[in-house]
């Protein structure tokens, strides 16, 4: 049966089962909804609803360029296929004017006017549609659509709305704390852009403008499980460190998990079993004997550091490796999200691809997941005269010491200058060239040993003749990913609640000597400075670190290392003064009178510390970047 306009102006149908002109529908939302409707600057549409989402069909095809009206600009292209899954909202905004099919200038000059609207009942649609150009920029798109009679707008509300509270995992309520400091001070307006988004989607916010540094650590420390467990997640308005501090709000009272081995635990162990690697500055590495192979250096529960405290015990004392029964870990329902306001938020680079505000704020009120790998950082030394006294931290990007360190420490000096401090101070400390002593002992894993260290001659001499992956040949981490959602052979060998070291057969390699840099990358760090991040086939969940060992080097060498970092397809870790290794724990000394650390941009001072990676151990609203 033909449709045309007199069919929704004069004597509007709705219809089910495809029957164009048939009875009026039913409230099931399972059965199929058709109506003849008018879309704002594209035309007569014949819009039907079916289970997983909305079609449209054109009409009349000769009025219109093809082109329909988006939240922020025009959609480049007719859409004939809306998913429930990419819908966010659906709104009815009673009697007024709604254009009709978008006419080109030609045309306008031709006819002597511009195109007319109608005045009627109308009901609008929130979407998004992907980039062309950026394929992890998400657009909004409103689809308008007009109707002569008031019961047929709101029947097609009522149905989209009762299809999209079938769509699993999207938040009723949040929690958001906005910094009003991050980056260029713009917290505040970048909520005022997304916040309509959020209103649209029909998600209840509660809004927290923190007032100094630690207000968001103090509220998620300070608040019962019970009201937590109100929210769907927590949402930071901010930048890496931002997040950093609600997360450890967070952790921190909750997450109840043995310490990783102190340095001390590994040196005793080697002393007692005899089999431990050591590599020395010159980038040998030596293997003392041992006569059976199942007695390499394991750490046990009866381990202890000098205060007589099991470094295996929870903070609280226990030594219970199961999480708080009223708020276990990981959640599913419970997820963490950014909304990017900060100086280089490569967390939400890696995530979602993209620093756009509105890109992340789409991916939280549709309910998408990722999960994400977390490290727990415990700091056994302040300085060399300290007393062993255990202090943990959690970091979800980063933890880095030398030149990243000292590039935190200086631009701190600077805060006035809003993001462009990180460029002065990391000028400033580059030019000092400082290395310092220490010593790092990490995990062997598999990939440690099927690629056993070989006598590579005077250092500094030369690139690696053993070139690294080929940028063709990186398993990128990106959504749907398949090395984040599947066990490796390593990880396999555990059970979900035990630590790194805590398999049968582990082995602890050890190196020292000066260093420019070390850093332990839980994710790739892709950032505008980083385009591939600090290494580019990182993943998100995989439970390991990756650990950067930089040797002390000519300035010119280094100086190219960075550069390789900066370049888009750079190869910054085939040098044969860094040293790469994939790991899930590690332990670090350092042998200098200063020591200081970034955790996720924040200063952290330790002149001993251990760091193991949980996986997974964090959900966050992100569907994670396109390639």
């Amino acid at each position: 049966m033909e449709i045309n306009r007199e069919d929704y102006i004069s004597d509007p149908k709705i219809v089910e089962s495809g029957n164009v002109g048939g009875a009026t529908s039913s409230s099931s939302s399972s059965s199929v909804l058709k109506s003849a409707l008018l879309l704002e600057n594209v035309g007569d549409v014949v819009l039907t609803l079916n289970s997983d989402g909305l079609s449209l069909e054109l009409l009349d095809s000769s009025h219109n360029d093809g082109s329909i009206i988006s939240g922020i600009k025009p959609v480049q292209k007719f859409v004939n296929e809306i998913k429930f899954s990419d819908v966010y909202g659906v709104e009815f905004i009673n009697y007024g004017l709604i254009n009709g099919p978008r006419q080109s200038k030609s045309e306008q000059c031709f006819q002597g006017r511009a195109s007319h609207g109608s005045e009627m009942y109308r009901f609008t649609v929130h979407s998004f549609q992907k980039s062309r150009s950026q394929p992890c920029l998400w657009v909004l798109a409103v689809y308008s659509f007009g109707h002569k009679d008031l019961q047929t707008c709101r029947t097609w509300v009522d149905r989209i709305n009762a299809s999209l509270n079938l769509e699993r995992g999207r938040p009723e309520n949040l929690l958001v704390f906005i910094n009003p400091m991050s980056g260029k001070a713009s917290g505040r307006r970048t909520w005022e852009t997304v916040a309509p988004i959020f209103s649209r989607a029909k998600v209840k916010t509660k809004v927290i403008v923190t007032e100094r540094a630690g207000h968001a650590f103090d509220v998620m420390t300070s608040a019962a499980n019970n009201e937590l467990k109100s929210y769907n997640g927590v949402i930071a308005v901010g930048g890496d460190g931002f997040f950093n501090e609600i997360l450890n709000g967070f952790l921190l009272s909750r997450h109840k998990a043995p310490y990783p081995p102190s340095p001390s635990d590994i040196v005793h162990s080697d002393q007692r079993s005899g089999n431990s690697l050591f590599r020395n500055p010159n980038g040998r590495v030596t293997e003392a004997t041992c006569q059976n192979e199942d007695h390499s250096p394991l750490l046990s529960n009866s381990v202890y550091n000098g205060t007589g405290l099991a470094n295996f015990r929870t903070e609280d004392g226990t030594c219970n490796i199961g999480q708080d029964f009223e708020f276990p870990l990981p959640s599913e329902q419970f997820r963490f999200g950014i909304i990017p306001a900060g100086s280089t938020d490569a967390i939400v680079m890696c995530t979602t691809g993209t620093r756009d505000p509105i890109t992340s704020a789409l991916n939280i009120v549709l309910g998408k997941k990722v999960c994400l790998d977390i490290a727990q950082v415990v700091r056994w030394k302040t300085t060399t005269a300290s007393d062993i006294e255990p202090y943990v931290r959690y970091a979800a990007s980063f933890a880095g010491y030398g030149f990243y360190g000292d590039v935190i420490a200086e631009s701190e000096k600077y805060r006035w200058m809003g993001p462009k401090r990180y460029d002065y101070a990391g000028t400033k400390v580059f030019l000092r060239h400082c290395s310092y002593e220490a010593e790092v002992a990490y995990i062997e894993t598999e990939s440690e040993e099927a690629n056993p260290t070989v006598e590579k001659g005077q250092l500094f001499s030369r690139l690696r003749k053993r070139q690294g992956p080929k940028k063709s040949e990186r398993v990128v981490c990106r959504t749907n990913c398949g090395v984040c959602n599947s066990k490796s052979d390593y990880m396999s060998k555990r059970s979900p609640c035990s630590t790194p070291y805590s398999s049968s057969g582990t082995r602890w390699l050890r190196s020292k000597g000066k260093f420019l840099s070390v850093g332990a990358a839980i994710i790739s760090n892709r950032n505008e400075r980083a385009p591939d991040g600090l290494v580019a086939d990182a993943h998100l969940s995989d439970g390991f670190l990756h650990l950067l060992m930089i040797r002390d080097c000519p300035h010119a060498l280094y100086l190219w290392h960075l550069t390789q970092l900066a370049k888009k397809g750079g190869q910054p870790l085939n040098f044969e003064f860094v040293e790469h290794h994939k790991t899930p724990a590690f332990t670090f000394t350092s042998f200098g009178k200063q020591s200081v650390w970034n955790l996720d941009g924040e200063l952290f001072h330790a002149h001993q510390l251990s760091a193991q990676v949980f996986r997974g151990l964090v959900s966050l609203f992100a569907s994670g970047p396109e390639v």
